[in-house]
């Protein structure tokens, strides 16, 4: 290995030096990859039978009203049981739910309304996983590596919108949605095997002796007293209703402006994912908080001017460079915005902390994905992707002037931990 190499490696590939978060990274990727190739699955089948934004907005919303109420319920158990314990339930019911998806599809069986309950079924696991997998990643390396860490968890969770929809897409295309079922089943089968191989981690002793309510009540309370991670989450809430919630709105984009039908969807979703795995490791390489801050603020605004330009474009190449440039924008704002949060929380807290992130984040983004379908046949998807981004981009130049933004930013001294 060369000199350069290893220089490399040792700035934007610490984290990986540990077994445990090194079989976690792999799960999650392969975990995605599945994820984001069901998306496109999913999207491609509805609209092809229907031509309807809103049932695809619909589907899209069974996915993600889960976190509505189970990140609650799973961040006090990540607190209170073995995380891994967790994740392999999570694999086991999304290979399921993608097995019996596959033989319906296979049989002519598979209508819309099967598609939306199982696309809460699937919901309900991601619900479970995102903030257990977040709250586990951040303890399995030391402090100085969170922020690598978690860049290279968000380089699997962007890169995978490149990976899962590049193998699906093509396959969904050619041999129908039966086969893009079957290969999401693979993606999860690969990362359940992975989560098996990690330690047993027993959580802190003293939370078993508290009650459910009573734990969850002192999660809320931990993040309502600090001011940096309740002004953070705020912002990341923002950031997710506006800048990405778009699913239902691509594949009725791209019919209407780019190809003349919903295929364009899972190659915009490939450009999202490129830009968003650059820049996640980019991300993982910063290592001053002004350098920080300054990222996060052109991160922020890009987010939002990513989606203007994108909103303008009307051929399938440039609209895919302008989702990769808003991918790389979300993607280099929302790693920021969790190695704030849980560089902040204690380790007996994360899971709570990741789960009220991952219940506020998930929980506008089901929110407005139905919201945006419903008002797409009113004001057309251009003009919703504009002004949304718009809209956002205002808010990160405003939160400059809120002293608790300067903080977020680096420039202003910090009340609480700094961020890793």
């Amino acid at each position: 290995m060369s000199g350069l190499t290893r220089t490399l490696l040792g700035r934007f590939g610490a984290a990986l030096q540990y077994t445990d978060f090194r079989n976690l990274w792999i799960a999650n990727a392969f975990e995605q990859a599945g994820a984001w190739g069901l998306i496109v699955t999913r999207g491609i089948l509805i609209y092809d039978e229907t031509e309807s934004s809103l049932l695809v907005g619909a589907a899209t919303f069974a996915a993600m009203a889960p976190l509505f109420v189970i990140p609650p319920v799973v961040g006090v158990l990540a607190d209170r049981m073995d995380r891994r314990t967790i994740l392999s339930w999570t694999y086991g019911v999304n290979t399921a739910q993608n097995l019996v998806m596959l033989f319906l599809a296979a049989a002519g069986l598979l209508e819309v309304w099967m598609i939306v309950a199982f696309s809460g079924l699937n919901g309900v696991a991601r619900a479970a996983q995102l903030p257990t997998a977040q709250a586990m990643s951040a303890s399995l390396v030391p402090r100085e590596n969170l922020l690598n860490a978690l860049s290279l968890q968000a380089s699997t969770q962007h890169g995978s919108r490149l990976v899962g929809p590049g193998i699906v897409t093509p396959l969904v295309a050619g041999f129908g949605a039966p086969v893009g079922f079957l290969a999401c089943a693979v993606f999860y089968v690969i990362g359940w095997w992975k989560v098996t191989q990690l330690s047993r981690r027993e959580p802190a002793a003293s939370l078993g002796h508290q009650g459910f309510v009573a734990n969850f009540i002192g999660g809320l309370s931990y993040v309502y007293v600090r001011p940096v991670l309740r002004f953070m989450m705020v912002l990341a809430l923002v950031h997710c209703g506006l800048t990405m919630a778009f699913e239902s709105l691509l594949p009725t984009f791209s019919h209407e402006k780019l190809t003349g039908d919903a295929s364009g969807f899972g190659t915009l979703l490939m450009g999202v994912g490129a830009g968003a795995f650059v820049a996640s490791l980019f991300v993982g390489g910063i290592q001053t908080s002004m350098a920080r801050g300054n990222v996060m603020i052109a991160a922020g605004v890009m987010s939002g001017l990513g989606q203007v330009v994108l909103s303008f474009t009307s051929v399938l190449w440039l609209a895919t460079f302008a989702a990769a440039l808003m991918g790389a924008a979300q993607a280099g704002f929302m790693t920021m915005s969790q190695a704030v949060t849980q560089s902040i929380a204690a380790d007996e807290f994360r899971g709570r902390v990741a789960s009220l992130n991952t219940l506020g984040l998930g929980g506008i983004m089901a929110t407005m994905n139905l919201f945006n379908g419903s008002l797409e046949d009113q004001f057309g998807a251009t003009g919703l992707l504009f002004w949304e981004g718009v809209i956002f981009a205002a808010i990160v130049l405003l939160s400059l002037l809120a002293v608790t933004g300067r903080r977020v930013y680096g420039r202003a001294p910090a009340l609480e931990a700094s961020a890793a």
